[in-house]
Parts: structure tokens; sequence; C-alpha cells
């Protein structure tokens, strides 16, 4: 299933940031630097495995279960 980690991401984003920008911005930054390339990502993009993982445990680390 595609889009996956696309989902993920926006999923994270949207529950933490709660609409504030500033802290949607700080997010994708975190993301970035762990490794995952947020825009990259499309709704239609394959789902890699080993970037969902690292989705979940920065997930995981904000107290978002994905």
């Amino acid at each position: 299933m595609a889009g996956q980690i696309y989902n993920a991401i926006q999923t994270i984003i949207q529950q933490k940031s709660r609409g504030n920008e500033v802290i949607a911005g700080s997010i994708r930054t975190k993301m970035i630097l762990k490794g995952i390339n947020i825009t990259k990502y499309t709704p239609t993009s394959p789902d890699d495995p080993a970037i969902m993982q690292k989705v979940r445990e920065v997930g995981s680390e904000f107290g978002i279960r994905i």
C-alpha cells in the first residue's frame, strides 16, 4: 500500500502541532535530522519498511502511536 509514510508524517505533524505552524516547522526539522526526508514522500510514494520504522520512532518520541 503506497502512501503510508506520507500519512504517518502528516499525522505526527498535525497531532503534535495542533495547527501551530512554528511547532509544525520544528517537527519537520526534527524528522529531517533523524534522516527522514519529508519532502520526498507523497500519497503515491512506495513504502519503505526502514523509513516507516524511523517515522514510528519519531512519533513515539512525541507520544504519538502510528
